[in-house]
């Protein structure tokens, strides 16, 4: 993720206990194309990071909440927009980075509008993803990103499991 991710996810600092950058252990981001078939490559990405990290106890809460948030980055985020023949656009990105004692998994998308929890009535398919979110996280947020290009930040954090 380099220099950029560590300044793009520098918002999700502020109003979090402060992390010392030095001391995060790990961080990758992924591209991901503007299509639906990219939440299972996200859960993929995901899992392998988790499991490079040697924190596979975490995968299915964590993996639960990645395709919650690329899944509302798509369908929200990006209306009306289809991969085209050729090299896709790939304007979702999602970002793990692992620190000391939690894991902040970040999904950066064009949209300036913050994310809003849906009412789902008992026979509707969507309206519970941040419901989710909220109950396997141990905390989660949005920023707006500074600057060009717009867009913004959904994250959410885990507290890792004692060494």
């Amino acid at each position: 993720m380099g220099s950029e991710g560590s300044a793009l996810l520098e918002p999700l600092w502020q109003g979090l206990t402060a992390i010392d950058p030095s001391a995060v252990s790990g961080s990758v981001s992924c591209a991901l194309p503007a299509r639906f078939e990219a939440v299972k490559g996200a859960r993929q990405f995901t899992g392998s990071t988790l499991r490079q990290w040697n924190i596979p106890e975490l995968l299915d809460e964590v993996a639960l909440v990645v395709s919650e948030l690329v899944t509302n980055a798509l369908r929200h985020a990006l209306p009306g927009t289809a991969a085209t023949a050729g090299e896709p656009e790939r304007p979702v990105r999602l970002h793990l980075m692992r620190g000391p004692s939690r894991l902040v998994c970040a999904v950066r998308d064009p949209s300036e509008m913050g994310p809003v929890a849906g009412e789902a009535g008992c026979g509707e398919e969507s309206g519970r993803g941040l419901h989710l979110v909220e109950s396997f996280t141990d905390g989660w947020g949005w920023q707006p990103l500074p600057g060009s290009p717009h867009g913004k930040i959904v994250w959410a954090v885990f507290h890792l499991p004692p060494a």
